[in-house]
């Protein structure tokens, strides 16, 4: 027994090599698949919601305006003013969103993740009264209110969901599961379009309901959320709470699951004793966090000025090219919303394979293809009856290489980019540079298009091939990473290049 004992123990490595199953790919529990669901359904799904649902009642928004100011003056509503009075309802959302997002990580600090998502959920209760309300008051002014209300939602919810959802899930799956940010914006988008339908509620009579149905995401959140516990990762280091961090890692994770999550915790927080959470304007002025930040401009303010804003612009003028009858092209637009959906729900499949850096240099080098051929097929729009349907196939390229590049991955790089101390008041600069650009590009894009056409896209593509390139040479990867590790890179490119004397390019981590 002794000597086959001796044998088997000479053996034992090879038998393992052998007999070792082979490692089966991992999958979110329930519990973390659930607890996603329940941030993101009162979350940036109410973004998303709130952007697309606004599209189908212009026509009877603007003739309730000029009903009202008729009764109210005894004369008709000239059309600048109504242009004035719709263009305010539209963008007045941008701003509320600025607010949101400069408060959404104070918030977070103060009442926790979980906690300030359900107080979020108070804004889009009102909106959706002050809307619902507007007509039977006679009052355009509260739909005013209504969308600022809305946009305040929508703002801290874009800054507090990606947190809740990257500090609860494991570092194997942060990005797969971090995606749920982005796939709950593009549900938004695609169940505005298809409730704005004729079919449901798209028609004149019902645009007060269909304004106020943003209710229906935030109830469902206050039914869902409050039975999921708060993050681990800010209960244990900026509450300091050990015993509810790790009640909470078993429910997210399970009683056996859990370790290996509680020690990079623990590592963290070792690390940043005595720390308080960062204000935005001191992120400004450590300069250990320049190149993060740096990163941080960058792919916030080029997520809004990459042109997909002018893809969805042209969308409806392609489509009439080619031959669809006007009343059908709502349909079409549903299939673009559907299309970019789909894509976010691809990049959550493949970001933990082929890691963040290939997605987003790939998605935006795509784009730069697409913008180059947009631009020739709309400049020979009329020049043959088939040039039209490839401008519909430059429109779907172009929505599923953002859906795949920077609309999937921007989020998550700003929860990796940061520790914890720091990462709540990188939301805050990240959502606020974000807002900023949204609006920016809603006031001058107008200007951009009938000074250059269809040549704007030539704009877009100097700014897609400008964020490939830096993100190409700056920006590590981060997939499967600690967050302590990924700091401590770019704190070793730093060194590397103050010990060159020169402060060129960064150079890139292997992919």
């Amino acid at each position: 027994m002794n000597k086959d004992s001796g044998e088997l123990k000479e053996y034992q490595p090879l038998l393992k090599d052998f007999k070792e199953p082979p490692q089966q790919i991992k999958v979110p529990s329930k519990s973390l698949l659930l607890a996603v669901w329940a941030a993101g359904i009162g979350g940036t799904f109410q973004y998303g919601y709130n952007i697309s649902i606004i599209n189908a009642p212009t026509k009877a928004v603007q003739n309730f305006i000029n009903q009202t100011w008729t009764e109210r003056y005894n004369t008709e509503i000239s059309t600048q003013v109504l242009t004035l009075l719709w263009s305010t309802i539209v963008s007045i959302f941008t701003l509320g969103g600025l607010v949101g997002a400069s408060v959404g990580g104070t918030l977070a600090i103060r009442f926790g993740r979980k906690g300030t998502l359900l107080f979020n959920n108070t804004f889009a209760l009102l909106a959706a009264f002050f809307m619902g309300l507007s007509y039977p008051a006679s009052s355009f002014e509260l739909l005013i209110v209504g969308r600022f209300l809305t946009g305040v939602n929508a703002g801290i919810a874009i800054c507090v969901q990606p947190l809740y959802i990257g500090e609860i899930a494991p570092r194997a799956l942060r990005g797969a599961m971090a995606m749920g940010t982005s796939i709950f914006i593009t549900g938004g988008i695609l169940t505005g379009q298809v409730i704005g339908l004729n079919e449901l509620l798209g028609k004149e009579a019902y645009w007060p309901i269909l304004l106020s149905t943003i209710c229906i995401p935030a109830i469902m959140q206050l039914l869902t959320l409050p039975w999921f516990p708060e993050s681990p990762r800010y209960l244990l280091i900026d509450r300091g709470d050990d015993v509810a961090c790790r009640k909470a890692l078993m429910w997210f994770h399970g009683p056996d699951k859990y370790h290996g999550e509680k020690e990079d915790m623990e590592t963290e927080r070792i690390s940043a004793l005595g720390i308080k959470p960062k204000k935005p304007w001191e992120l400004f002025t450590d300069t250990s966090l320049r190149w993060q930040l740096l990163t941080l401009f960058m792919i916030h303010t080029f997520q809004q000025l990459n042109g997909i804003n002018a893809i969805y612009f042209y969308a409806d003028y392609v489509f009439n090219q080619a031959g669809i009858p006007a009343n059908k092209i709502p349909y079409a637009t549903v299939g673009t919303g559907a299309c970019e959906c789909i894509t976010a729900l691809t990049c959550g499949l493949l970001i933990e394979s082929l890691g963040r850096r290939a997605l987003i240099i790939g998605g935006y080098t795509l784009m730069s293809v697409c913008c180059v051929c947009f631009t020739i097929t709309l400049t020979f729009q009329e020049s043959s009856p088939w040039v039209p349907y490839l401008s519909m196939v430059c429109v779907f390229a172009f929505i599923l290489s953002f859906g795949l590049g920077p609309g999937g991955v921007t989020n998550i790089l700003t929860t990796e980019l940061f520790t914890q101390t720091d990462r709540a008041a990188a939301y805050m600069i990240g959502g606020s540079i974000n807002w900023m650009a949204f609006f920016f590009i809603g006031m001058i894009f107008p200007f951009i298009v009938n000074g250059l056409k269809q040549y704007c896209f030539l704009v877009f593509l100097v700014i897609c091939c400008l964020v490939a390139t830096y993100i190409f040479f700056v920006v590590p990867e981060t997939k499967n990473k600690t967050f302590l590790e990924i700091q401590n890179e770019f704190h070793s490119k730093k060194k590397l290049v103050a010990a060159n004397g020169t402060e060129g390019p960064l150079l890139s981590t292997p992919m």
